[in-house]
């Protein structure tokens, strides 16, 4: 009994910390967007991400990234000017700081602070993990309004309108040190 009773006591010093070293060329943050007649997608061609966390259990415990919207790509370059003169200026940058994570029928959720055009609010997505030896992938999608960050709704010649509910999915993948 005393064996059982000292090994569930040491049992959360066992938990792997670990910091996730992000590899850019296999991981991937995209923007989904909807304007009247087509639909487009932004991939956030360079970023900064600090992740650690439990990588046994795959929970982080401090996640920070931080990107320019220079650096958000639509394969149109006219778009892309015009984006970073709605966002006030080239710039422009975006943080997310991760605040928890729980689970909530049988699905895992995070939730933290994303700050864009210099306002911050809470938001919340699914998440999934998993490790594969010294490797981790983590993927998710988030809902937002551009709105709710300051910025005017889009319109180009009266008819043309992007939709303010946006998606972003990212697919983040690093090796465990």
């Amino acid at each position: 009994m005393k064996l059982l009773l000292g090994s569930l006591i040491l049992l959360p010093l066992l938990s792997s910390a670990g910091t996730l070293k992000i590899d850019q060329t296999k991981s991937r943050i995209q923007v989904d967007a909807k304007a009247t007649g087509h639909e487009f997608t932004g991939t956030l061609s360079t970023f900064d991400a600090k992740v650690t966390g439990d990588d046994t259990a795959l929970t982080p415990t401090s996640v920070n990234l931080t990107w320019k919207f220079s650096d958000l790509k639509t394969e149109d370059d006219k778009r892309d000017k015009e984006m970073i003169k709605w966002l006030g200026g080239g710039g422009s940058e975006g943080s997310f700081t991760f605040t928890k994570t729980w689970t909530d029928k049988g699905k895992t959720y995070a939730m933290g602070n994303l700050k864009i055009h210099g306002i911050s609010k809470a938001i919340s997505f699914p998440y999934t993990s998993r490790k594969e030896g010294n490797w981790m992938t983590i993927d998710g999608t988030a809902s937002l309004d551009y709105e709710d960050f300051g910025l005017p709704l889009i319109r180009s010649m009266a008819v043309m309108t992007v939709n303010p509910k946006l998606t972003v999915r990212f697919h983040l993948t690093g090796e465990v040190n």
